[in-house]
């Protein structure tokens, strides 16, 4: 079990063993393996490769380097999402209270956005007093009570990851499916979930920017999560122009309070539908996809969905008034719009440049130490395939600084292109993997 050992047979093609998985886990997690070492064995899986059973037991290894939820008390099938990430995928936040107002139990834990992608807990900590770093005690015990924790990764959750990923963001090891797979997989089943809907996200403004890749990516998922005993399901989603209409913490907060309004832009609330359906069925009070979504637009309709989400924000801190006044979030002091240089219609609204604009404004991270500024961002997204009036606002820039601001217009108007006719709608849901 030496390291020099497994890294030479990885280097060389060979499938490692169970055990040589295990030690060099245990290596990255106890520090007795060199940061080198674990660089060297990174760089030759990504390479050489993983068979899907060493995917699994990496991911197995990976998992139990820490501690791993019980939730076994309570009651009900538990069901999370996970989506790979893209611009404006807030999905999270309304889904969440949604699924678990209609009867599934949703445990969630969330990451920080870094580089162009958003973060779930940045987002939801732009509402005041909002706790995500809730303890494994604290977690359980309000998913028995009301159903629903939304909270960021423990130290004592998959702590092997924490290392594993910040070697591989430093050493071009990122883009590797059985990686990918260990670092996503991991925390999901350590969390104590008896099932997972994944989003895997394809498109310009998406981790994996062609289908197929997205797909390779989902069956790879999928066959690992059903190897740790789990039920799994994954859909395939476009990211070529941005989700929804905002780009920015409070303001996608705002946005998500609107779909569990059942006022929010129709491609979030269609992947909301859509991965709820999946969850319900998968949590057993729904017989298919078709009674799901009845069941979802009950409790939209109903306002149980918005009900349950002011209590999971009142349970952890948060100001519970920001649910019937979402101008109580966090407010940039610049708001300035961005005019179509023509009229026609929207024929690109590129998720990448519109991701980096925000960026610039200080939504998001360029590295892991950053602050974020939770006001800042961009509201009023006009959507491919709709016809603007010269003049009329493409987006509106939300800044604190006026630097920053007259970049972030420049880059926004670049990102927007209108066409003189029809054009067609980028693909928005695609297949599902079961």
């Amino acid at each position: 079990m030496f390291p020099q050992h497994i890294i030479a047979r990885k280097r060389d093609g060979h499938a490692l063993t169970r055990a040589e998985i295990q030690a060099f886990v245990r290596g990255a997690t106890d520090g007795s393996w060199a940061d080198y070492q674990l660089s060297a064995l990174l760089m030759a899986i990504f390479l050489r490769g993983m068979t899907p059973e060493e995917t699994a037991a990496y991911t197995d290894a990976m998992m139990h380097s820490g501690t791993v939820a019980d939730l076994s008390a309570v009651p009900g099938i538990k069901v999370d999402k996970h989506s790979t990430g893209g611009v404006g995928d807030k999905i999270s936040i309304p889904l969440a209270p949604l699924v678990v107002a209609c009867g599934v139990p949703v445990p969630m834990i969330s990451g920080r956005g870094l580089g162009h992608s958003g973060g779930t807990l940045d987002k939801l900590e732009s509402i005041p007093g909002f706790r995500t770093d809730l303890s494994l005690a604290e977690y359980g015990a309000q998913i028995a009570r009301i159903g629903c924790a939304l909270i960021g990764q423990t130290k004592d959750l998959a702590p092997s990851d924490k290392k594993l990923y910040a070697l591989r963001d430093v050493t071009a090891t990122v883009e590797c499916i059985p990686l990918i797979c260990g670092s996503i997989l991991s925390k999901k089943l350590a969390e104590g979930i008896d099932a997972l809907v994944l989003d895997v996200k394809f498109g310009r403004g998406a981790f994996m920017k062609r289908k197929a890749d997205a797909r390779a990516l989902a069956e790879a998922l999928v066959a690992v999560g059903r190897a740790g005993g789990k039920q799994v399901r994954a859909v395939l989603t476009g990211m070529d122009q941005p989700l929804g209409r905002t780009v920015g913490n409070a303001l996608e907060v705002a946005e998500s309070i609107a779909c569990l309004r059942g006022a929010g832009p129709a491609d979030v609330m269609e992947v909301t539908y859509t991965l709820g359906a999946h969850m319900l069925v998968l949590g057993g009070v729904a017989p298919d996809e078709t009674a799901a979504r009845r069941k979802l637009e009950a409790a939209i309709a109903d306002g149980s969905a918005l009900a349950k989400f002011r209590e999971i924000v009142v349970a952890q801190g948060g100001d519970g008034l920001v649910v019937d006044e979402p101008a109580r979030l966090p407010q940039a002091r610049l708001q300035v719009a961005v005019p179509a240089r023509r009229a026609g219609t929207v024929a690109e609204v590129d998720a990448m440049e519109i991701a980096l604009a925000a960026l610039r404004l200080g939504a998001g991270r360029a590295r892991a130490e950053d602050k974020v500024d939770p006001a800042v961002g961009v509201s009023g997204l006009c959507k491919i395939g709709e016809t603007v009036a010269a003049g009329a606002p493409l987006a509106v820039i939300h800044a604190n600084d006026e630097a920053a601001l007259a970049a972030a217009q420049a880059q926004v108007a670049a990102a927007i292109r209108i066409g003189a006719g029809p054009v067609a709608v980028p693909e928005l849901i695609g297949e599902t993997l079961r």
